[in-house]
């Protein structure tokens, strides 16, 4: 899996956990000095996503937080349900 940029990392993280990959979908938001990815799936695979008591959401966040500080950049997950 060649990983080339921060949303294609949301996206592959993503579609490793949950039951319905297909339905994996990353916007991405540019700003000024943040770019927000907001992350969808399917309604079954949110808990999944989340994790308990937010864990696996948390984690995500960190992983993503790690990749986008060595390219120096500052990005945000946002999980919509």
């Amino acid at each position: 899996m060649d990983v080339n940029s921060l949303k294609d990392l949301v996206v592959f993280m993503a579609q490793s956990l949950v039951d319905y990959p297909d339905q994996v979908e990353v916007a991405e938001m540019v700003g000024e000095q943040t770019t927000v990815y907001e992350l969808k799936v399917a309604k079954e695979d949110l808990g999944k996503i989340i994790g308990k008591q937010g864990r696996t959401a948390r984690s995500l966040r960190t992983i993503l937080n790690a990749a986008s500080t060595k390219q120096k950049k500052r990005s945000v997950l946002e999980i919509i349900e």
